[in-house]
């Protein structure tokens, strides 16, 4: 149902070149974090306190997520008001790089904070310009298998993750630098090879092409963003409490055990993630792929709720978290399709991120409310309950005929 205002010839659109090269660009991001947040961070406190010290790694990691929400909404409307994404991308390539050899110098877990903050400012300055850079150089004719492409972005992070931890294979003052310099050469060719990939007709507004499309705009993005952030909600209490809920049913199931479902979860989400996203570019159904992962998302959860051994809730949990992946991905693809101001895409990109970045303070309140009374199960009971409401806000949204740029 794309846009009649909006037409996209087929010259519009992307090489697949430069699809890979910005799937890879974007994963660079997540092989930014995921290592450093997941196994860096805490080893490097652990480090300088001679203990693992959870209200330091708590605090960093609050203090982080308050500062990449701020910082990537402020990255965005500078990019926007600049014009220029991809000097700001170079730049907090830069930047990220240098706090983040930095925290392995630290020599107190006050600095090692700070430098997190600064960290996540860079990366985020990197990040923000990224995204909106996607928006002024795919078209709507691409958008599902560009979101099918962003699955790269947690598999590779997962995988660099374990790769860092691998014993022996890098000293430990060699982890970070090792992070900096894969995120450099995952980042880079998109950005020196990408000149001259902006289209002209995604850099005009949609209020000057459809006035009546403009009013109708809003109910789109608010109900892309709120069904988002459910998925969310859901996937991260789930990413945090996976070995807890795991152990509660085995307790003696090993950690490795639970990191390689996780890793092999997302490596297989890849796949799927581009097929759906083609299939949906073809049959011109962007939202119909996310009602469905999101019902699935709904169907693992009460699985899990209701599961009474280990391979009933491991099935339950490949089935939640393989549709979640699916469900970031593509939604992020399709996220650009509904904006409706290209001057102001990365600002609104930003208030996107806030998905992100809010669910990681909301679920652990969640989870402090619920498991110590009724249990996990009454966690995935609500979880499914919020999975089934992100489906409906897109069920109802992709069947509207007049949705605009949908």
């Amino acid at each position: 149902m794309t846009s009649p205002e909006r037409p996209e010839a087929a010259p519009d659109r992307q090489p697949g070149w430069f699809l890979l090269l910005f799937a890879l660009a974007s994963a660079g991001g997540a092989v930014a974090f995921v290592p450093l947040l997941t196994v860096l961070l805490p080893e490097r406190i652990a480090a300088l306190q001679g203990r693992a010290d959870i209200s330091a790694l708590a605090q960093a990691t609050f203090l982080g997520a308050v500062t990449a929400s701020l910082a990537n909404i402020a990255a965005g409307m500078l990019s926007d008001a600049t014009r220029r994404r991809r000097v700001w991308i170079v730049a907090g390539l830069a930047a990220s790089n240098v706090c983040l050899l930095q925290i392995g110098k630290a020599d107190s877990v006050s600095q090692v904070v700070l430098l997190v903050m600064l960290w996540q400012i860079g990366l985020n300055l990197m990040l923000a310009p990224l995204m909106a850079w996607a928006g002024d150089c795919f078209p709507d004719s691409q958008k599902g298998v560009l979101g099918g492409a962003l699955a790269l972005s947690p598999a590779l992070g997962a995988l660099a993750g374990s790769l860092v931890t691998i014993e022996g294979l890098f000293p430990n003052d060699a982890r970070l630098p090792f992070v900096a310099g894969l995120v450099t050469v995952l980042v880079l060719p998109a950005v020196l090879l990408g000149g001259g990939r902006k289209r002209p007709g995604l850099m005009v507004s949609r209020a000057a092409a459809a006035p009546d499309a403009v009013r109708f705009a809003a109910h789109p993005v608010k109900r892309m963003w709120a069904a988002r952030f459910l998925v969310q909600v859901a996937e991260g209490g789930m990413f945090a409490f996976l070995l807890f809920w795991l152990r509660s049913l085995a307790p003696d199931f090993p950690e490795h055990s639970a990191a390689n479902i996780f890793s092999l979860v997302l490596v297989g989400a890849v796949p799927l993630s581009l097929v759906l996203g083609r299939w949906s570019d073809r049959h011109q159904r962007p939202l119909l792929p996310l009602a469905a992962c999101a019902l699935l998302c709904a169907g693992g959860m009460l699985v899990m709720a209701t599961a009474s051994g280990l391979p009933q809730a491991i099935a339950g949990y490949v089935l939640f978290a393989m549709a979640a992946a699916i469900f970031l991905s593509l939604h992020a693809g399709q996220t650009l399709r509904v904006l409706p101001a290209p001057e102001h895409r990365g600002r609104d990109l930003g208030l996107f991120n806030l998905t992100n970045t809010l669910p990681a303070m909301v679920m652990p309140w969640l989870t402090v409310l619920l498991v110590p009374q009724l249990g996990f199960a009454a966690l995935f009971v609500l979880f499914a309950v919020l999975a089934m409401v992100s489906a409906a806000l897109l069920a109802t949204l992709s069947q509207s005929p007049k949705t605009p740029s949908v």
